[in-house]
């Protein structure tokens, strides 16, 4: 086998998943419904994306059972959007023993982890999966994930950010001082000193791992910027999209770091039919303003605005006063599509969060996604199927055998992976193949 390149830009695609039940009260969920706790849906899941040579695999992750829909955990345990859930981190090295090649990025919150022990764990999933961790960075915002360390509440939006910048910082020079052999480099977070548990050792085989981020607000823009590697944005429509990958790159041009370098990739929930009258039937099921999905949907939103959406009238417009501590972005997002209508409407026949309406056939649905990328830039899409509780195989089988493949035979995805870390991987941009 060789890799030949063209000088096609390729897209970047990955995967966004939660360590959570599967589908289970929906068609297609599969005989084991309870199976999900052993992590070995997940691990076929990666092991199948790594078939269709997906770059990456980035793995959610919270600390709490949400109590921000109608004031209980009630909603949150029947509709299974963010509990019951497992943590990512050993899922993450049970993936990287069963694959090779796709990247593995997991979620850590830079509120809730000391410095050292976020430093140490990369390093040692980088080691685990030769070159292939990520991290997703978060802040979280929960007064619950608060209480789990001991504090009442957790700091406001901004300070969040500057507090994040602080701690990357910190976590750089631990990963910089333990690739350097003898070295007894620290770093200072916060006024305390930390030091990686193991000085002299080499304990990273990226240079450090691939840092994803999710700002949508302005100073999570200015973070994101600076700081990551992927940027995992949701704005909704064309014009959005491109507002915020300009935004971006003035940014990242602001902060000194090379706007090419930083990855743009958009949110998408891709249905899939044999026809686009098919897949525009089971969008129609999917966000359904009745029933059980239309619930799990409020309380997803719910937890994302950390805004409890059971006081609001569902047949009227968001209040302009509503304000949140939490996605602050996506809230007013929410105002805007309520203008004029209501809630109940914005959100029926709607996507859950995503930047683009994709329903149709594999064809039609590359189509517009291959126009989306011309007219905005961006380097490709996260794919994602709502949080817990709707993940099948079924749905696998949809996107990588139906719509990735058409990718890939236009030239738009890579049907092989490159040489090197995972890192080196997302800045060769041009299209590989396998012959």
């Amino acid at each position: 086998m060789s890799l030949d390149s063209t000088a096609r830009r390729r897209m970047i695609l990955g995967w966004f998943v939660n360590y959570m039940p599967t589908a289970w009260n929906r068609p297609w969920a599969g005989p084991n419904v309870t199976g999900w706790t052993d992590g070995q849906f997940y691990i076929d899941m990666a092991r199948a994306l790594e078939r269709s040579s997906i770059d990456l695999i980035m793995l959610e992750d919270s600390s709490v059972v949400p109590e921000n829909f109608g004031g209980t955990m009630e909603a949150e345990f029947k509709a299974t959007v963010k509990a019951p859930k497992h943590d990512p981190l050993p899922l993450a090295a049970a993936i990287a023993a069963a694959t090779t090649s796709l990247g593995i990025v997991t979620t850590m919150s830079t509120s809730l982890y000391p410095p050292h022990r976020i430093a140490q764990l990369q390093a040692t999933l980088d080691q685990l999966s030769d070159g292939r961790a990520g991290w997703n960075v978060v802040t979280s915002f929960e007064d619950l994930a608060a209480r789990n360390i001991g504090l009442d509440t957790l700091w406001e939006h901004d300070e969040r950010y500057a507090r994040a910048d602080e701690y990357l910082r910190a976590v750089s020079s631990l990963w910089r001082a333990g690739a350097v052999p003898d070295a007894r480099g620290r770093a200072v977070f916060e006024g305390r000193s930390f030091a990686l548990d193991a000085p002299g050792t080499t304990p990273l085989v990226q240079r450090r791992p691939v840092l994803c981020q999710a700002g949508g607000s302005s100073s999570g823009m200015d973070f994101a910027a600076k700081w990551a590697d992927l940027i995992v944005s949701v704005p909704s429509g064309i014009d959005a999209m491109k507002a915020y990958r300009d935004g971006i790159r003035r940014r990242a041009e602001a902060a000194g770091t090379d706007p090419d370098a930083t990855k743009v990739l958009y949110m998408v929930t891709p249905i899939l039919g044999e026809s686009v009258a098919e897949a525009e039937d089971k969008e129609a099921r999917m966000y359904s303003a009745e029933g059980d999905n239309f619930l799990r949907r409020l309380v997803q939103l719910s937890n994302i605005a950390e805004i409890d959406f059971a006081e609001y009238d569902l047949d009227a417009p968001i209040p302009e006063d509503a304000t949140t501590n939490g996605a602050q972005s996506i809230l007013e997002g929410m105002k805007k599509m309520t203008r004029g209508s209501s809630l109940r409407e914005a959100m029926s026949g709607k996507g859950e969060s995503t930047s683009l309406r994709l329903v149709g056939t594999p064809e039609s649905v590359a189509d517009e996604m291959e126009a989306a990328i011309d007219q905005v830039g961006g380097d490709g899409f996260l794919l994602f199927h709502g949080g817990g509780g709707l993940i099948s195989r079924h749905y696998l089988d949809d996107v990588l055998d139906g719509l990735v493949p058409e990718l890939q035979r236009r030239g738009l995805a890579q049907s092989g992976y490159g040489p090197g870390t995972f890192h080196d991987r997302l800045t060769n941009d041009t299209l590989r193949s396998t012959t």
